[in-house]
């Protein structure tokens, strides 16, 4: 088990983390001699945290998803109407995964277990918030939750590489509101 980092050396890593997403996301192919000069550190200190390229990328992933988690656990909890948190929380994802947009693009497809293992609870606490959304008549009973989980991801991906708008509120609105709703006419919503 590794020991924590002081003080100063999360300060770093941060640093590095944070340039290398900034990087990444303007060029993929970016250097970490490129990554260090952003972060405003030596190539050494890049090397000696991280010692590949790949390591720092699953590095950054991981943390990105732990920002992920972080976002999810801030939204209100089970004594707010789902409504509400369903809201606040879409908004804070699309915070982090625009923010974070290089690191999410790679989260999906990581192996390691720990980035795994937080998005399955991720995706335990939206399958709950839907549950909890369809017992106060918000979600239709027959809606299948999978279902649910997987329109609403694929929702949060759109609207988070579309880069619209810059107003996160209505850009979360826009989500939820499309989830709930569909794209029908009026009420009929027929064909």
């Amino acid at each position: 088990m590794s020991r924590p980092l002081r003080a100063d050396a999360e300060r770093t890593v941060r640093t590095i983390l944070e340039a290398a997403e900034r990087v990444l996301s303007a060029d993929p192919a970016a250097t970490m001699e490129q990554i260090a000069e952003a972060a405003g550190v030596a190539r050494t200190t890049v090397h000696r945290r991280f010692a590949t390229r790949d390591a720092l990328i699953d590095a950054l992933t991981a943390w990105a998803v732990r920002r992920l988690a972080d976002a999810v656990d801030a939204a209100p909890g089970p004594s707010t109407p789902p409504l509400v948190t369903l809201y606040q929380v879409t908004a804070n994802i699309l915070e982090v995964k625009i923010g974070w947009g290089f690191a999410m693009t790679r989260a999906g497809r990581s192996s390691d277990p720990e980035v795994v293992r937080v998005q399955e609870e991720i995706a335990a606490q939206c399958d709950d918030l839907f549950r909890r959304a369809r017992e106060a008549g918000v979600v239709r009973n027959d809606v299948d939750p999978l279902w649910a989980r997987r329109v609403y991801y694929a929702l949060l991906y759109e609207a988070s590489t579309a880069r619209d708008t810059e107003d996160l509120g209505a850009l979360a609105t826009l989500v939820v509101d499309t989830l709930l709703r569909g794209i029908a006419a009026g009420p009929g919503r027929g064909v």
